[in-house]
């Protein structure tokens, strides 16, 4: 039983490199202005949520009956 876990760990392991492999290999392909894009975007999302402001306002339950 312990041999099938070791097996299943390793695949994981060369399932998740292959995934981010191919996350690299998918993100050199793109232009150099496609890049400029996503990652003005991704500031300003992060400007975004650094300025929310979160506030929490208590359930408010009418009992009617």
């Amino acid at each position: 039983m312990e041999g099938n876990e070791k097996y299943t760990d390793r695949k994981t392991t060369v399932d998740f490199e292959k995934a981010e492999l191919d996350l690299l290999r998918n993100a050199l392909k793109k232009s150099y202005t496609e890049r400029f894009f996503i990652m003005t975007s991704l500031m300003k999302l992060d400007s975004m949520f650094r300025n929310a402001k979160i506030t929490h306002q208590p359930d408010v339950k009418t009992n009617k009956g």
